[in-house]
Protein backbone atom coordinates (compact mmCIF):
# COMPACT_ATOMS: atom_id res chain seq x y z
CA UNK A 1 0.00 0.00 0.00
CA UNK A 2 2.78 2.41 0.88
CA UNK A 3 4.38 1.82 -2.52
CA UNK A 4 1.07 2.45 -4.28
CA UNK A 5 0.57 5.69 -2.36
CA UNK A 6 4.12 6.79 -3.16
CA UNK A 7 3.52 6.06 -6.85
CA UNK A 8 0.41 8.26 -7.08
CA UNK A 9 0.66 10.98 -9.72
CA UNK A 10 0.29 13.98 -7.41
CA UNK A 11 -0.02 16.46 -10.26
CA UNK A 12 -2.81 14.46 -11.92
CA UNK A 13 -4.64 14.12 -8.60
CA UNK A 14 -4.33 17.86 -7.93
CA UNK A 15 -5.54 18.72 -11.44
CA UNK A 16 -8.59 16.46 -11.12
CA UNK A 17 -9.44 17.89 -7.71
CA UNK A 18 -9.18 21.44 -9.04
CA UNK A 19 -11.29 20.60 -12.08
CA UNK A 20 -13.98 18.37 -10.56
CA UNK A 21 -13.65 18.41 -6.78
CA UNK A 22 -12.75 14.71 -6.79
CA UNK A 23 -10.10 12.33 -8.11
CA UNK A 24 -9.88 8.54 -8.36
CA UNK A 25 -6.89 6.76 -6.81
CA UNK A 26 -6.92 3.45 -8.72
CA UNK A 27 -5.91 0.22 -7.01
CA UNK A 28 -5.09 1.82 -3.68
CA UNK A 29 -5.77 -1.47 -1.85
CA UNK A 30 -5.31 -5.04 -3.07
CA UNK A 31 -8.19 -7.53 -3.12
CA UNK A 32 -6.80 -9.24 -0.01
CA UNK A 33 -6.50 -5.92 1.81
CA UNK A 34 -10.08 -5.03 0.87
CA UNK A 35 -11.35 -8.37 2.15
CA UNK A 36 -9.33 -8.01 5.33
CA UNK A 37 -10.69 -4.54 6.12
CA UNK A 38 -14.28 -5.51 5.27
CA UNK A 39 -13.90 -8.54 7.55
CA UNK A 40 -13.26 -6.27 10.53
CA UNK A 41 -16.88 -5.11 10.57
CA UNK A 42 -18.13 -7.61 13.15
CA UNK A 43 -15.18 -7.26 15.54
CA UNK A 44 -16.87 -5.10 18.18
CA UNK A 45 -13.70 -4.28 20.11
CA UNK A 46 -12.34 -2.29 17.13
CA UNK A 47 -15.18 0.24 17.06
CA UNK A 48 -16.50 3.05 19.26
CA UNK A 49 -20.04 3.26 17.85
CA UNK A 50 -22.52 1.86 15.33
CA UNK A 51 -24.96 4.06 13.40
CA UNK A 52 -28.16 2.76 11.81
CA UNK A 53 -28.82 5.33 9.11
CA UNK A 54 -32.61 4.96 9.01
CA UNK A 55 -32.92 5.97 12.67
CA UNK A 56 -31.40 9.36 11.93
CA UNK A 57 -32.82 9.99 8.45
CA UNK A 58 -29.39 9.48 6.88
CA UNK A 59 -30.56 6.74 4.47
CA UNK A 60 -30.63 2.96 4.93
CA UNK A 61 -27.76 0.72 5.96
CA UNK A 62 -25.25 1.11 8.75
CA UNK A 63 -21.72 2.14 9.56
CA UNK A 64 -19.28 1.87 12.45
CA UNK A 65 -16.65 4.34 13.64
CA UNK A 66 -13.30 2.83 14.54
CA UNK A 67 -11.91 3.35 18.03
CA UNK A 68 -8.32 4.26 18.82
CA UNK A 69 -5.91 2.64 18.28
CA UNK A 70 -6.88 2.29 14.63
CA UNK A 71 -6.18 -0.98 12.80
CA UNK A 72 -2.67 -0.70 11.31
CA UNK A 73 -3.75 -0.48 7.67
CA UNK A 74 -6.39 2.16 8.42
CA UNK A 75 -3.96 4.21 10.46
CA UNK A 76 -1.31 3.91 7.75
CA UNK A 77 -3.73 5.08 5.06
CA UNK A 78 -4.64 8.11 7.12
CA UNK A 79 -1.07 8.98 8.01
CA UNK A 80 0.41 8.49 4.54
CA UNK A 81 -2.32 10.14 2.48
CA UNK A 82 -2.58 13.26 4.64
CA UNK A 83 0.86 14.79 3.84
CA UNK A 84 0.21 14.32 0.13
CA UNK A 85 -3.12 16.13 0.39
CA UNK A 86 -2.15 18.89 2.83
CA UNK A 87 -0.48 21.07 0.14
CA UNK A 88 -3.67 20.91 -1.94
CA UNK A 89 -5.76 21.76 1.14
CA UNK A 90 -3.58 24.77 1.89
CA UNK A 91 -3.73 25.97 -1.70
CA UNK A 92 -7.52 25.64 -1.68
CA UNK A 93 -7.81 27.65 1.53
CA UNK A 94 -5.58 30.35 0.10
CA UNK A 95 -7.70 30.56 -3.05
CA UNK A 96 -10.89 30.74 -0.97
CA UNK A 97 -9.37 33.41 1.32
CA UNK A 98 -9.69 31.16 4.37
CA UNK A 99 -7.12 31.82 7.10
CA UNK A 100 -6.59 28.25 8.37
CA UNK A 101 -3.52 26.36 7.14
CA UNK A 102 -2.68 22.70 7.72
CA UNK A 103 0.63 21.30 9.01
CA UNK A 104 2.54 18.79 6.91
CA UNK A 105 2.34 16.11 9.60
CA UNK A 106 -0.99 14.45 10.39
CA UNK A 107 -0.14 13.92 14.06
CA UNK A 108 0.31 17.67 14.45
CA UNK A 109 -3.07 18.32 12.86
CA UNK A 110 -4.72 15.73 15.13
CA UNK A 111 -3.15 17.44 18.15
CA UNK A 112 -4.85 20.65 17.02
CA UNK A 113 -8.17 18.80 16.81
CA UNK A 114 -7.72 17.17 20.23
CA UNK A 115 -6.76 20.45 21.89
CA UNK A 116 -10.10 21.83 20.66
CA UNK A 117 -12.04 18.89 22.11
CA UNK A 118 -12.26 16.90 18.85
CA UNK A 119 -10.72 13.67 20.13
CA UNK A 120 -12.95 10.89 18.76
CA UNK A 121 -11.60 9.01 15.70
CA UNK A 122 -13.60 9.37 12.50
CA UNK A 123 -12.42 6.60 10.10
CA UNK A 124 -15.40 4.33 9.51
CA UNK A 125 -16.64 1.18 7.81
CA UNK A 126 -19.95 1.28 5.95
CA UNK A 127 -22.09 -1.74 5.09
CA UNK A 128 -24.98 -1.73 2.60
CA UNK A 129 -27.39 -4.45 1.51
CA UNK A 130 -30.27 -4.53 -1.01
CA UNK A 131 -32.37 -1.38 -0.75
CA UNK A 132 -29.75 0.53 1.28
CA UNK A 133 -28.46 3.97 0.32
CA UNK A 134 -26.71 6.99 1.84
CA UNK A 135 -28.30 10.43 1.56
CA UNK A 136 -26.25 13.35 0.29
CA UNK A 137 -24.30 14.81 3.20
CA UNK A 138 -21.07 16.35 4.48
CA UNK A 139 -18.83 14.89 7.19
CA UNK A 140 -18.31 17.93 9.42
CA UNK A 141 -17.57 17.14 13.07
CA UNK A 142 -16.39 20.37 14.67
CA UNK A 143 -14.46 23.59 14.21
CA UNK A 144 -11.39 21.92 12.68
CA UNK A 145 -12.17 20.37 9.30
CA UNK A 146 -9.66 19.05 6.80
CA UNK A 147 -11.17 19.92 3.38
CA UNK A 148 -10.50 16.55 1.70
CA UNK A 149 -11.44 12.99 2.57
CA UNK A 150 -11.09 9.54 1.00
CA UNK A 151 -13.48 6.62 0.44
CA UNK A 152 -12.18 3.18 -0.57
CA UNK A 153 -14.54 0.68 -2.20
CA UNK A 154 -13.95 -2.74 -0.63
CA UNK A 155 -16.41 -4.75 -2.79
CA UNK A 156 -16.53 -5.50 -6.51
CA UNK A 157 -19.35 -3.86 -8.52
CA UNK A 158 -21.27 -6.31 -10.67
CA UNK A 159 -20.27 -9.41 -8.72
CA UNK A 160 -20.47 -8.47 -5.02
CA UNK A 161 -23.24 -5.92 -5.46
CA UNK A 162 -25.36 -4.07 -8.03
CA UNK A 163 -26.25 -0.37 -7.93
CA UNK A 164 -24.68 1.50 -5.05
CA UNK A 165 -22.83 4.13 -7.09
CA UNK A 166 -20.79 6.79 -5.29
CA UNK A 167 -22.41 10.14 -6.07
CA UNK A 168 -21.19 13.73 -5.65
CA UNK A 169 -23.13 16.94 -6.15
CA UNK A 170 -21.93 20.51 -6.33
CA UNK A 171 -23.96 23.67 -5.90
CA UNK A 172 -22.57 26.71 -7.68
CA UNK A 173 -24.01 30.16 -6.90
CA UNK A 174 -27.22 30.94 -8.82
CA UNK A 175 -27.05 27.59 -10.66
CA UNK A 176 -28.78 24.22 -10.38
CA UNK A 177 -26.91 21.39 -8.64
CA UNK A 178 -24.65 19.22 -10.78
CA UNK A 179 -24.19 15.51 -10.03
CA UNK A 180 -21.28 13.18 -10.80
CA UNK A 181 -21.20 9.38 -10.52
CA UNK A 182 -17.67 8.27 -9.65
CA UNK A 183 -16.52 5.07 -11.41
CA UNK A 184 -14.90 2.80 -8.80
CA UNK A 185 -13.78 -0.81 -8.76
CA UNK A 186 -12.76 -2.92 -5.79
CA UNK A 187 -9.70 -1.37 -4.16
CA UNK A 188 -10.12 1.99 -5.88
CA UNK A 189 -10.43 5.12 -3.77
CA UNK A 190 -11.88 8.53 -4.41
CA UNK A 191 -10.53 11.67 -2.75
CA UNK A 192 -13.06 14.49 -2.69
CA UNK A 193 -14.03 17.79 -1.14
CA UNK A 194 -15.62 17.52 2.31
CA UNK A 195 -17.50 20.82 2.21
CA UNK A 196 -16.45 23.59 -0.17
CA UNK A 197 -13.87 23.89 -2.91
CA UNK A 198 -12.56 26.79 -5.01
CA UNK A 199 -13.64 27.30 -8.62
CA UNK A 200 -12.06 29.90 -10.89
CA UNK A 201 -14.54 32.43 -12.26
CA UNK A 202 -14.29 35.54 -14.40
CA UNK A 203 -13.79 37.67 -11.27
CA UNK A 204 -11.50 35.30 -9.42
CA UNK A 205 -12.09 32.21 -7.29
CA UNK A 206 -15.40 31.52 -5.62
CA UNK A 207 -16.64 28.73 -3.34
CA UNK A 208 -18.70 25.74 -4.44
CA UNK A 209 -20.46 23.52 -1.90
CA UNK A 210 -20.23 19.76 -2.37
CA UNK A 211 -22.09 16.80 -0.89
CA UNK A 212 -21.64 13.07 -1.33
CA UNK A 213 -23.71 9.92 -0.96
CA UNK A 214 -24.41 6.44 -2.32
CA UNK A 215 -27.29 5.47 -4.62
CA UNK A 216 -29.53 2.53 -3.77
CA UNK A 217 -27.91 -0.89 -3.71
CA UNK A 218 -30.05 -3.19 -5.86
CA UNK A 219 -28.44 -6.49 -4.92
CA UNK A 220 -25.62 -8.05 -2.91
CA UNK A 221 -23.45 -6.47 -0.24
CA UNK A 222 -21.28 -3.34 -0.48
CA UNK A 223 -18.54 -2.34 2.00
CA UNK A 224 -16.66 0.95 2.03
CA UNK A 225 -13.84 2.36 4.15
CA UNK A 226 -14.12 6.07 4.89
CA UNK A 227 -10.93 7.95 5.78
CA UNK A 228 -11.65 11.32 7.36
CA UNK A 229 -8.60 13.26 8.51
CA UNK A 230 -10.10 15.44 11.27
CA UNK A 231 -11.41 13.92 14.48
CA UNK A 232 -14.84 14.53 16.01
CA UNK A 233 -15.97 16.50 19.03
Amino acid sequence: MSARIAALDRDAVAMALDRDGWAVLPGLLSDDQCDGVAGLYDRDALFRSRVHMARHGFGCGEYRYFAYPLPPLVGALRGELYPRLAPIANRWHERMRMDVRFPADHAEFLARCHDAGQARPTPLLLKYGPGDYNCLHQDLYGEHVFPLQVAVLLSQPGSDFGGGEFVLTEQRPRMQSRAAVVPLGKGDAVVFAVNVRPVKGSRGDYRVMMRHGVSEVRSGSRHTLGVIFHDAG
